[in-house]
């Protein structure tokens, strides 16, 4: 593919999208809310709304392939779960397909379910069915919780194992999930846009091995040294706590990470992920490793 238009390009996904692709010579429009600058010729950088339908369309054109990697976590005026995920989403793989795209990938999230009670879980499902019925052969990419040195997950955890007397756990500390390095998700995403052969319609993305919350907390505390005292929390205090944190300009905590902190966010075996694509995802202990040697002082990298 000679150009592919990313939307949400300057994001925590989007931007190591734009990496990989522009790595193998391809040409990438970057569409977010404000335009940016760039000194690769190779990267054209436009400022749109994926509320409006004309910058989408003016986004989309004479384009190969297009990303959707915009992603909403906390709901401020005007922007809601369903105005992103839902009406935006579907609004970007419509343009899509009338302007003749070849490939089109909608980014979601392992655990989107058009019946769960909570509205970010939910309007992630509604999404990916909004983006499947705009753009049929679109395909659906669904991470696991993502880290990386600049992530607000691993980062987070690590900052408050260091500083807290007693780190709380989210409710039992069973909770499963299986965390993914984001770069390998930006290559597969690459790759999927590339591949000659027709991809698959879903793909979940996770990581090498799966942990309870609390197994994770005590691996971060392993690799830094640490030894931490954990605490049980309920998750009503948490998700009380969070509601005041989403006042805040950058909150810590969000009401839809405690939501997804309430199921466990695994790959299912029966949809394909990184082995289809030949990639082999990295684990979380050898990046944090790397990560904390780079870093000799012990201030995570933020």
């Amino acid at each position: 593919m000679s150009c592919i238009t990313v939307f949400g390009g300057t994001g925590f996904v989007g931007r190591r999208v734009v990496r990989h692709l522009r790595e193998s010579g391809t040409s990438v429009r970057i569409v977010s809310r404000h335009r940016g600058l760039s000194e690769d010729a190779g990267i054209e950088q436009i400022a749109a709304d994926a509320h409006d339908q004309g910058s989408v369309d003016a986004a989309v054109a004479s384009a190969d392939g297009v990303v959707n990697a915009i992603s909403l976590y906390v709901e401020h005026a005007g922007d809601t779960f369903h105005s992103v995920h839902v009406e935006a989403a579907a609004k970007i793989a419509r343009a899509a397909r009338q302007a003749g795209i070849r490939r089109f990938v909608h980014v979601s999230g392992i655990g989107a379910n058009t019946a769960s009670p909570s509205p970010y879980i939910r309007s992630r499902g509604e999404g990916e069915a909004a983006v499947q019925t705009a753009f049929p052969g679109a395909v659906i990419v669904r991470p696991a919780a993502m880290f990386a040195p600049d992530d607000a997950f691993l980062t987070t955890i690590l900052r408050l194992l260091r500083s807290l007397p007693a780190y709380p756990i989210f409710g039992d500390g069973r909770t499963r999930l299986q965390p993914v390095y984001v770069e390998d998700v930006a290559t597969a995403i690459a790759q999927i846009l590339r591949q000659s052969q027709k991809p698959y319609p879903i793909y979940e993305l996770a990581g090498p091995q799966v942990y309870s919350y609390e197994e994770l907390l005590r691996t971060v505390a392993r690799i830094a040294g640490l030894r931490p005292v954990l605490m049980r929390v309920p998750f009503a205090f948490w998700n009380a706590m969070a509601r005041v944190a989403e006042m805040l300009p950058q909150p810590p905590l969000t009401r839809n990470q405690v939501e997804l902190m309430q199921i466990d966010t695994t790959a299912s075996e029966r949809l394909p992920g990184f082995r289809a694509l030949g990639i082999s995802p990295r684990s979380l202990e050898d990046e944090l490793e790397a990560i904390l040697r780079q870093n000799k002082q012990g201030v995570f990298l933020r």
